[in-house]
């Protein structure tokens, strides 16, 4: 791929230009058939893989050229939504746990260039014979460290030992790797590690709670902080329903995020949460790392994280990229920090009654790619028909099988009347509201 290309490619994104990291990261992967890249969540990893890796393609090979490993679902489907936003004119797919394998099985006939998926799905693939594995030369292990944790490692070897032309092995991840596993088969991998190259502008503040239930503090806590994005980090699905039933008693929107959701909760869970139809993102370690939401200004442990590296990544979400946010330990006087947690004397909380509730909600429509419509033909419709100005117009994710749009709340009502059951291109689409926790 020539400069022009990549120029075109980075126009498409609403990139100017590339980052020191990623400008770094696409050399060394262009010259080097081994490298490790070390580099904070919300760094822009994905490109600075994704853009030599497309320069390697051989456009005229019908087969899976590129297989990239993640260890979770929302991973995989934010690489994917990158790769088809760049353009390239390749096909990319992603395959996970959670979604039809037959569905898979369907889309894998038609071989993509560039495959992704989480190790067990991809496995399970490969034992099938739905992968024809002979023709991929090209090979990420992205957030590599989080797939072993979650025992990833069988899986891995076993498609590592299937790849029998790999010419290039690229491994990402957003914290040191202690040990990479000898099935690897690295040989003299370039290292670059941009973990230390970055200037935490972190806040650590500690919040104390009288009595074992921190419920009606943690609330304190969000009218203290005000309409600000953040995520509270709970360690088990049972506490985030808790924790979510007491936000609801509070009319504070939220969403709801851990493993024990199905798919299409946790998708539309972080939907919301990018677009803005609520600030407040209840979730598990989970959300620590590899899923696509934006910045935060601040984010709350609620239960404490049994390790460094959580309490690492969790705090990994706020201050990214040289920006400020807070990290708040929420902890009771019962309960000894752990000697990883340093943070002076518990803040005094304010007390005010604000207003928590989102000035947007989410739209479903239930049309996509798959019917040949795009972003600029919902954005037609909802300024056309729905008569809203270009500023009531907020975010719009567009699915292969439908789409979701950040619109007013004040004018969801309206809007869903005169909408639904519009014609979209030649498809004819219903148009709901999703409902919020």
């Amino acid at each position: 791929m020539g400069k022009k290309n990549e120029a075109a490619i980075l126009q498409k994104l609403g990139i100017a230009a590339l980052t020191p990291m990623q400008q770094q990261a696409h050399e060394a992967i262009g010259r080097a058939d081994e490298v490790v890249l070390l580099s904070p969540t919300g760094t822009g990893k994905t490109l600075a893989f994704l853009l030599p890796l497309i320069a390697s393609l051989d456009a005229e090979l019908q087969e899976v050229q590129a297989l990239v490993l993640v260890p979770t679902r929302e991973l995989a489907i934010q690489i994917e939504q990158v790769f088809r936003e760049m353009g390239s004119g390749y096909k990319a797919t992603a395959v996970y746990g959670g979604r039809s394998g037959s569905r898979d099985k369907i889309e894998l006939k038609h071989a993509p260039a560039v495959l992704i998926g989480t190790p067990g799905r991809i496995a399970d693939h490969i034992r099938r014979d739905n992968i024809e594995t002979r023709y991929i030369s090209y090979l990420v292990l992205d957030e590599f460290d989080k797939s072993l944790e979650v025992g990833f490692e069988d899986e891995m070897k076993a498609i590592i030992t299937s790849l029998r032309d790999v010419k290039k092995k690229i491994l990402t991840s957003a914290t040191e790797l202690v040990q990479i596993p000898g099935f690897v088969a690295l040989r003299h991998p370039i290292r670059l590690n941009f973990l230390s190259n970055t200037t935490s502008q972190l806040e650590l503040k500690a919040v104390k709670a009288s009595g074992k239930d921190k419920r009606p503090t943690l609330i304190r806590l969000l009218r203290h902080i005000g309409k600000k994005n953040g995520i509270i980090f709970c360690n088990f699905k049972e506490s985030i329903a808790e924790v979510s039933t007491a936000l609801t008693e509070a009319a504070i929107p939220h969403g709801c995020f851990h493993g024990g959701l199905e798919q299409i909760a946790r998708e539309r869970a972080l939907i919301q949460f990018r677009n803005g139809s609520y600030r407040l993102l209840v979730a598990t370690d989970l959300a620590a790392r590899g899923i696509d939401v934006p910045e935060m200004a601040f984010i709350v442990h609620y239960e404490l994280p049994h390790t460094a590296a959580e309490f690492t990544h969790r705090n990994g979400r706020s201050a990214r990229m040289h920006r400020q946010g807070t990290a708040y330990v929420l902890y009771s006087d019962h309960q000894s920090l752990p000697a990883f947690i340093n943070v002076s004397a518990p803040i005094e909380l304010t007390t005010h009654e604000e207003d928590l509730t989102s000035d947007w909600d989410t739209l479903f429509i239930s049309g996509g790619r798959r019917d040949k419509i795009s972003k600029s033909d919902i954005a037609g419709l909802f300024f056309k028909q729905g008569q809203l100005s270009r500023d009531e117009l907020g975010v719009i994710e567009l699915k292969q099988d439908c789409a979701f749009v950040a619109v007013p709340s004040t004018k969801t009502t309206q809007l869903i009347t005169l909408l639904n059951n519009s014609r979209l291109k030649k498809k004819k689409v219903r148009i709901s509201r999703v409902d919020q926790p």
